[in-house]
């Protein structure tokens, strides 16, 4: 078992906590634009206070630790990893009652190439256990705004997590997919499950529009967030998001695998 000492160390040593690649001006363009209500950062959630820049600069520096200085414009950003192990161990509390429920589960993913094996393992955890893992609207298209203006995209599952794909990829199900910030995809399987009469997840995993999508619908979502990602961590602070987990979601994908073992250890899911 991985103690709780020993994954700090891991979080440090892989910069999935303390200085991490992201950079603060990414973080502060990300807040600039959420102030002003662009979807692109929004992705999905639709706020219902009024937050400003420093509004959330003061929300990601109590979520995350970055800095709380408003004057301080440049460099890396910074997360605190006594806030990712807190926010790890209110993740894995959940997977628990999801478990123990056999809840329904919806997982997707807008960051195949580095978390996909982080939701793989959740899903094979919670199946095991006896919770329906769901896929709705499998092979779906789903029109997706990107820099390049509007793509379609194919809704797809690699070992029951949902992830997009740019059409002509040669192989469903292999685990090549689309990085997107996107709610549609989540809009998308929700609806295509209800159109089937059901069931809906009791719980939704995963990342950016996943996650945020699925929130400002009703569901529950518990999930992972970068420190230029304030969509999840406003859902969380306004009660529509139940648990984020500050970490760099962009690192080697082998280094989320201790994180995995000690969150299955913590829910009683290790196999």
């Amino acid at each position: 078992m991985l103690s709780t000492g020993a994954l700090r160390a891991h979080l440090l040593a892989a910069r999935l906590a303390g200085v991490v690649a992201t950079s603060r001006e990414e973080s502060l363009r990300s807040y600039r634009l959420f102030a002003a209500r662009d979807p692109r950062v929004l992705i999905g959630i639709d706020p219902e206070w009024a937050w400003g820049e420093r509004d959330l600069i003061r929300l990601m520096a109590d979520r995350c630790g970055v800095s709380a200085d408003p004057r301080h414009r440049s460099g890396h950003d910074v997360i605190d990893p006594e806030l990712t192990v807190a926010a790890l161990e209110a993740f894995a509390e959940r997977l628990a009652v999801a478990a123990r429920s056999r809840a329904t589960v919806l997982l997707g993913t807008g960051h195949p190439h580095r978390l996909l094996g982080f939701y793989a393992a959740l899903a094979d955890a919670l199946s095991a256990a006896g919770c329906a893992v769901l896929t709705p609207a499998q092979g779906r298209c789903v029109d997706i705004t990107t820099r390049f203006g509007l793509r379609t995209h194919n809704l797809d599952y690699v070992r029951g997590v949902a992830l997009v794909r740019e059409p002509g990829v040669p192989r469903p199900g292999c685990a090549t997919g689309a990085h997107t910030h996107s709610p549609l995809p989540v809009r998308t399987a929700l609806a295509a499950a209800a159109e089937a009469g059901g069931p809906l997840p009791e719980l939704v995993i995963g990342d950016h529009g996943w996650v945020c999508g699925a929130g400002q619908l009703g569901f529950e979502a518990i999930g992972l967030a970068d420190t230029d990602d304030p969509a999840l961590f406003v859902g969380e602070a306004e009660g529509r998001v139940s648990v984020v987990v500050p970490l760099d979601d962009a690192v080697r994908s082998d280094y989320y695998r201790p994180l995995t073992r000690y969150v299955l250890n913590r829910a009683c899911l290790s196999q």
